[in-house]
């Protein structure tokens, strides 16, 4: 169900606080898929992203991910681990609604921010600003596979 926590085991838990990296997958308003890495924070309910300092190709508003998900709210977030030995492989994936947060929303990005500073030393450090735009991802469905 929208909104509602899914019932995931520990361990899955566990990996999605802990994971450096995902793969935001949204779609254009043709429905051809966009794909780009992003550090994240899980708060047990929710994933938040934000957009960095890192540099851009474009200014924050003409993102594709930000216009992806203004046009098609619908997402996919993977979280994985490759390894040489085939027996420690395994993924995590996310699927459910994105939202850009409003200004309305600004206790909820605040504290997305500091979730998202707490995870990154990079964004503790100034990457991160205090206004940053902030993805919420709300799952509908997570499942898991492989050695975890």
């Amino acid at each position: 169900m929208p909104g509602k926590p899914q019932n995931i085991s520990a361990a899955v838990r566990k990996i999605l606080k802990e994971a450096r990296v995902a793969r935001l997958a949204t779609l254009d308003a043709q429905g051809l898929p966009h794909l780009v890495p992003v550090c994240f924070a899980y708060d047990g309910k929710r994933f938040y992203t934000a957009i960095d300092h890192k540099p851009k190709r474009v200014p924050t508003e003409r993102l594709a991910r930000l216009r992806n998900i203004q046009a098609i709210p619908r997402v996919a977030l993977l979280v994985d681990n490759y390894d040489e030995d085939w027996m420690q492989l395994w993924y995590v994936l996310i699927r459910g609604n994105a939202k850009l947060l409003p200004e309305s929303a600004r206790k909820e990005q605040a504290r997305a921010i500091r979730k998202l500073r707490a995870k990154y030393v990079q964004y503790a450090r100034g990457m991160l600003a205090d206004d940053a735009a902030v993805i919420r991802i709300t799952p509908e469905r997570i499942t898991s596979w492989g050695n975890i």
